[in-house]
């Protein structure tokens, strides 16, 4: 399958309507972001190198068939892919492994001009068992935890992780964390806690505009540290 891979950014957004119009497609509107999150996040990869964010969509004959959004986090040298979505009307075609492949190559191009010989690793969040109600729900969530142990990710075992509230319900969200350790060495526990921390403060806060203490209540529901997210 020939894919064409474009990014869009803040300066360049021709393709930014097409792909969102995609994506509220693809997502009932209760985990559906606004889309100044969107704009929020492609501004401030102008600005906050060595940090980045990346909005790739891919055509094939003139058709959008792909969205795969992702964060750079320069302090611990880890890709957080955000969002992942294909034309159902193409999937069971390799669409979303080469998806996958298309931003990592990216990602790895961002660690290297951060300073680092590779990339450390590629994390990711997924919906818990308990999210799903109806027979078809579940065998999305099955097909996607499949998909992604195929593809080199494993859950993080023994992690309590929860997404802060990205709506104005206040709720935080339990899902899991699926992560690709692209190093020779085993993760541990510590490092994911610091990559947790990184997500937290460049996609939650100043992605999405999360207030601080909103986070940092959120953050020590976790019981990972003490210390206030935004404290060096």
């Amino acid at each position: 399958m020939d894919i064409i891979w474009k990014e869009v950014t803040y300066s360049y957004q021709e393709n930014l309507k097409e792909a969102l119009t995609l994506y509220h497609n693809s997502f009932p509107i209760e985990v559906r972001e606004p889309e100044a999150v969107f704009l929020q996040s492609l501004k401030n990869a102008e600005i906050h190198l060595p940090n980045q964010y990346h909005f790739l969509v891919g055509f094939q004959d003139d058709e959008l068939i792909s969205l795969v959004t992702a964060h750079y986090l320069a302090d611990v040298n880890t890709g957080f892919i955000v969002y992942l979505v294909t034309n159902p009307k193409i999937r069971s075609k390799g669409l979303g492994k080469q998806s996958l492949q298309s931003i990592e190559e990216i990602l790895q191009q961002d660690s290297i001009a951060a300073g680092y010989e590779s990339l450390d690793a590629i994390i990711l969040e997924t919906e818990t068992e308990e999210m799903v109600h109806t027979k078809i729900e579940k065998e999305d969530c099955v097909k996607r935890t499949n998909f992604f142990m195929r593809n080199g990710f494993h859950k993080v075992e023994d992690f309590l992780y929860l997404q802060p509230p990205i709506h104005d319900d206040g709720v935080d969200v339990p899902l899991h964390l699926f992560i690709k350790n692209r190093s020779r060495q085993e993760l541990k526990k510590s490092e994911v806690k610091r990559i947790v921390k990184a997500m937290y403060v460049e996609k939650y806060h100043h992605g999405n505009g999360i207030a601080k203490e909103v986070l940092n209540r959120s953050y020590s529901k976790m019981n990972l540290e003490n210390s206030d997210l935004f404290c060096n």
